[in-house]
């Protein structure tokens, strides 16, 4: 057989197995997978909503301890409403592959997962303003590996996923910083 035979074989097998990967990543009926929604209510409000809330306390308050004190007293009971609103959302969906206590409590501990990763640089770092740059840098990495995940099994790009959620959590976290700013400069 020569060169060419041997190319033509390798790009059918190479065809061959990206549909095989194709139809096996449509076989995953993960339960996770049914509770995709309720994950991503979870970690897009905590990262959106609290990044930008710990971005706000950084320079209101310029202590790392007091920033993951006021961020740990706001965001891990920020975790209970967002969960109970899932439920009560899933629940007037009457979606049969959804319970809506497990979507609720998908929500949630997204929710504090995210909230402890966010807060965790505050804690071990005493420069707030490194703090807040590792805390950013983790959510960029929370949202990362969470598209990376999402975009593998719904076949989606990752990278238009990944920058939209970053720029909004990162636009947010803009906001919130010069909102605290402005507090702390005013009052």
């Amino acid at each position: 057989m020569n060169k060419d035979g041997y190319l033509e074989d390798l790009q059918k097998i190479a065809r061959d197995e990206e549909i095989h990967e194709s139809r096996l990543i449509e076989l995953i009926d993960e339960e996770g997978l049914n509770y995709m929604s309720s994950v991503v209510l979870g970690l897009n409000d905590a990262l959106v909503e609290f990044t930008g809330a710990l971005a706000g306390y950084t320079f209101a308050l310029q202590h790392a301890k007091l920033v993951a004190l006021t961020g740990a007293i706001t965001g891990i009971p920020a975790a209970l409403p967002m969960a109970a609103s899932e439920y009560l959302s899933t629940r007037t969906e009457n979606d049969v592959h959804k319970n809506a206590l497990k979507a609720a409590v998908y929500t949630g501990i997204a929710y504090v997962i995210t909230v402890v990763v966010l807060i965790l640089p505050f804690v071990l770092l005493s420069n707030v303003y490194w703090g807040l740059g590792v805390c950013l840098f983790g959510a960029l990495v929370i949202i990362a590996i969470f598209n990376y995940y999402y975009s593998i099994v719904k076949t989606e790009s990752f990278r238009h996923r990944f920058t939209e959620m970053a720029i909004i959590s990162i636009g947010i976290a803009a906001i919130s910083f010069l909102i605290g700013y402005a507090l702390r400069v005013f009052t």
